[in-house]
């Protein structure tokens, strides 16, 4: 993105049930998300006090599904978690005969908002006015909870904001697919990224045996992402936090948990505290575009962009290396050249065009913050 939150008390649930605004999250990786997700509400079930080892599996009655999943990589699976895990066969196997394959799950994350529209089209959807108040209001509601993180993490509260913003509206949409079947789904049914989906299944029934939640109940991001935060499941169990002391780490309802994990999900990953992340760029000449690639990671010095022809529009001072991004304007072709922390944002969600909308988000809050 161990423990899943979905204890809360009820003044929690009071709190995020009156506030926070929502949407999205992109199918991937580490963290990711729903950035077609629709529905303003997910399922949050209730945890248990103490969680004897190995419970069994919370199943809740349901229907058979309509399109079962396929057999055999099912009953290797099986097989896996029984062998690894000691989940047992029989419950593993009621539950999974209650899960559907979904089309619709195949059918989003082959469409990605990042994939399908040029980087003016995609910033429209995240840069708009309710979202930059939200961010505002984000923000001035939890100051005291940023600044911590800021301060425990280095990562800015700027940044924090417009991650959960991009992410979810600040929590208000974390996705309407049940993420037993999206994970299946993907698993099973989506070849390109099958091994990926079936460690974030694998993690997933991990999380909900631990917290005794039934694994039907849940919902999130068409590709298997949740809470506030949209982690994966994997991710959750590896740097979700208890911000506020009180014994769970809860995403689903808790702003206060939400805020740390970010931080700590991006301090893990390398974020340099105070440095530069990403700055617009003047280009002379062709020999810019032997540098040009869609690796993300940073590859070029100030030097070697130089000799190529380009150059950083402000003073940088000394940041190490970076990628330089070409990137469809409205007025046309921007150049930016991204650092170690831009880098450090892809490893939330692999996408530039998604790095450059936190950013710009981010800043963007900032600058109304200031007045």
């Amino acid at each position: 993105m161990s423990s899943l939150p979905f204890l809360v008390k009820s003044l929690k649930a009071s709190l995020l049930a009156g506030g926070m605004m929502g949407i999205l999250a992109l199918p991937l990786p580490a963290c990711s998300v729903n950035h077609t997700a629709s529905s303003v509400q997910s399922a949050v079930p209730q945890r248990t006090l103490t969680t004897p080892a190995p419970a069994p599996i919370v199943l809740a009655q349901a229907t058979p599904p309509a399109k079962p999943l396929a057999g055999a990589g099912v009953n290797g699976f099986i097989d896996e978690m029984v062998a690894k895990h000691g989940f047992d066969r029989a419950e593993l196997t009621r539950l999974f005969a209650q899960v559907e394959e979904r089309d619709d799950i195949i059918a989003k994350i082959s469409r990605p908002a990042e994939r399908t529209k040029a980087w003016y089209e995609y910033r429209a959807i995240f840069l708009d006015q309710a979202r930059i108040d939200g961010g505002v209001q984000f923000w001035r509601d939890h100051q005291s909870t940023l600044a911590r993180a800021t301060q425990q993490y280095g990562v800015p509260a700027e940044i924090i904001v417009a991650i959960i913003g991009v992410e979810t509206r600040y929590g208000r949409i974390t996705g309407k697919d049940p993420v037993l079947e999206a994970l299946a789904t993907l698993a099973f049914s989506y070849p390109k990224r099958a091994p990926f989906f079936r460690q974030e299944l694998e993690h997933y029934l991990i999380l909900t045996r631990d917290e005794r939640i039934d694994p039907l109940s849940l919902t999130g991001s068409y590709a298997g992402a949740m809470g506030l935060a949209q982690f994966m499941p994997s991710s959750y169990r590896a740097y979700a936090v208890d911000f506020d002391g009180d014994g769970h780490r809860d995403l689903w309802r808790n702003p206060v948990d939400a805020i740390g994990s970010v931080a700590n999900y991006l301090a893990a990953h390398g974020w340099r505290a105070s440095e530069v992340i990403v700055t617009p760029a003047q280009v002379q000449g062709d020999g810019y575009k032997g540098l040009l690639s869609s690796e993300l990671k940073p590859a070029w010095s100030l030097q070697q962009l130089a000799q190529a022809g380009v150059t950083p529009s402000r003073n940088v001072g000394n940041p190490g290396d970076s990628i330089l991004l070409e990137l469809e304007g409205r007025s046309g072709l921007e150049y930016w050249l991204g650092f170690t922390n831009f880098y450090v944002i892809t490893r939330y969600n692999h996408s530039r065009l998604y790095a450059m909308a936190v950013y710009q988000l981010s800043q963007t809050i900032r600058q109304a913050i200031a007045g």
